[in-house]
């Protein structure tokens, strides 16, 4: 598993960083999913082989 670390903006609440994190979690590949409202960061843990940074971006960007 490796651990990325995602910068997001725009999120402003608690609902953001809920449905950033279950856009995230839906990925295939992705193990373990932490979003901070405070720093605007997404810690990911994911196989890399299953899933790409894009792909990571894309399901950030469509929450």
């Amino acid at each position: 598993m490796e651990r990325l670390l995602i910068n997001v903006s725009g999120m402003s609440c608690q609902g953001c960083v809920k449905s950033v994190t279950a856009a995230l979690a839906a990925v295939a590949g992705v193990e373990q999913v932490d979003v901070s409202l405070q720093s605007g960061q997404a810690a990911i843990g994911c196989d890399p082989s299953l899933v790409s940074v894009a792909r990571l971006m894309e399901a950030i960007e469509a929450a």
